[in-house]
């Protein structure tokens, strides 16, 4: 008795052992996803794959190196090729690692799991995990060797693996300065993927393209690649969103201001609300833009939850621009130059001087009937050698463009504003109406676009009993018309 005592005392200490292994959630929800892939990939069910991409996204923050080496002899063969590439990224965490790897591979017969997608798969997952530990020059090595792999391979179901791939391929460069290196080899992934027909990959290059021009001011370039590139479909809400971004980008540095901002509220509108950078962006660029067109945005826009600090620079601005108070624009541009500058919108603001001008004098010639141009030149606080003469032309422009409803009396040196009008007198409401429900239409047709239907719904098999009844039917009508015949006969 007493040695049975002894013996089972070791085996109670057990649980103490300070060598705990990992948690089993992380690893068995990859695995599961894995199971997920391998499903989608027999059943060419792309929507699974689809689908096991964003259960990735969301055990991002989860993922550590032992859980990568783990699930790398899990699904890759240990001591294969691709095994071997991809465990040299990840560190080795010790003996511990070692035992508890042995135990879980124990589990599964290796060698079952050797689809390209699996393989296409782990390569993201490391990628990932490098780009989120800041380790950029791992994953620039890693995502070129997973972009070479991937090239072999002509698959429909790699295609949302293999865009999300192209994605932090970019990144990857991107994180590191070395953007303009990786053109080539876009535009020859964009190339492929259209020869292969994969639309979304064709759609997610297109836009690492036009980030890759726009990164380097090649609006020139962007434009010629945008225009003949194949069209843009939207497989991707979130690819058409960029696209979008990136498209009013290029409008507004074209001088065609009207299209930039339909593109640019329409991509803030799309966006989903968890991409905050993303709309911030987008709302920075349409506010510049609805300056430039003379508007002036709501304050709500500015008001957005989370939104404020980040756009508080545009909303001084958009004061300044307001009033038409030509000194507190230039204050506004010298105090927050470094973000302006950060954002690329600088030389957009440069060309807003002219538009705070043309709102002063608006205020002006609404506030007085007839006014001197050394008083105007005063009010518009020009810093020029002869402010009055440029006082002049800048009304003398004014007028001719029609921002100003007034005459120039060259005699007395004074602006003369005339009566204000009945603006329900003339075509502003109509075409007021008209934007609007130009909008409510094309919201509604993408609308209808956007809809999801199962497919060969419009083709419902015809079950046996029909089938009987539509057929006695047409024999009874053949028979009637035969009888018909005879009788005419």
């Amino acid at each position: 008795m007493t040695q049975d005592v002894e013996m089972k005392e070791p085996q109670a200490a057990a649980p103490s052992n300070p060598l705990t292994p990992i948690p089993p959630n992380t690893l068995q929800h990859l695995k599961e996803i894995a199971s997920l892939i391998e499903t989608g990939s027999y059943t060419k069910e792309v929507r699974r794959i689809a689908r096991a991409v964003r259960l990735t996204f969301a055990l991002r923050r989860k993922l550590t190196a032992h859980v990568l080496l783990l699930f790398l002899d899990f699904v890759l063969v240990p001591g294969s090729d691709a095994h071997t590439k991809l465990a040299a990224y990840l560190p080795k965490e010790g003996e511990q690692d070692m035992e508890v790897d042995t135990a879980t591979s124990a589990i599964q017969p290796t060698g079952k799991h050797l689809l390209p997608e699996l393989e296409i798969y782990c390569n993201l997952l490391v990628l990932l995990f490098l780009i989120d530990q800041k380790r950029y020059n791992e994953a620039k090595a890693c995502s070129s060797a997973s972009i070479a792999r991937l090239k072999s391979l002509n698959r429909r179901t790699l295609d949302v693996l293999a865009s999300k791939l192209y994605l932090y391929y970019s990144l990857a460069y991107e994180l590191i300065g070395d953007l303009a290196e990786i053109r080539g080899e876009l535009l020859t992934l964009h190339r492929l993927a259209t020869l292969h027909h994969d639309e979304l990959g064709q759609e997610t290059l297109l836009n690492l393209l036009l980030r890759n021009y726009l990164h380097y001011n090649l609006y020139d370039q962007a434009e010629k690649l945008r225009s003949k590139a194949p069209k843009f479909e939207a497989h991707s809400n979130l690819q058409f969103c960029r696209y979008l971004f990136y498209l009013g980008k290029i409008r507004t540095i074209q001088l065609e201001y009207t299209d930039a901002k339909e593109n640019l509220l329409q991509a803030a509108r799309k966006a989903p609300a968890a991409a905050r950078g993303f709309r911030i962006q987008c709302n920075k660029w349409a506010v510049i833009v609805r300056l430039l067109l003379g508007e002036i945005p709501e304050r709500t826009i500015f008001m957005q939850k989370g939104m404020e600090n980040a756009l508080r620079p545009y909303f001084e601005l958009t004061n300044a621009v307001r009033i038409g108070d030509l000194e507190l624009f230039r204050k506004v541009a010298e105090k927050f130059a470094d973000t302006f500058n950060k954002d690329r919108t600088h030389n957009l603001i440069v060309r807003l001087r002219h538009n705070v001008i043309r709102t002063g004098l608006r205020n002006i010639s609404i506030s007085y009937s007839q006014i001197s141009l050394v008083d105007v030149a005063k009010k518009l606080r020009l810093d020029s050698g002869n402010p009055v003469a440029d006082a002049e032309s800048i009304v003398a422009k004014a007028i001719r463009d029609g921002a100003v409803d007034a005459t120039l009396d060259h005699a007395n040196g004074r602006m003369v504003s005339k009566e204000t009008g009945d603006v329900y007198s003339t075509n502003e409401p109509q075409a007021a109406f008209d934007s609007r429900i130009a909008f409510c239409l094309n919201m509604h047709n993408e609308a209808v676009r956007a809809l999801r239907f199962p497919p060969n719904s419009h083709k419902e098999k015809e079950s046996a009993e029909k089938r009987r009844e539509r057929q006695q039917q047409e024999q009874e009508i053949a028979k009637h018309i035969a009888e018909e015949e005879d009788d005419d006969f």
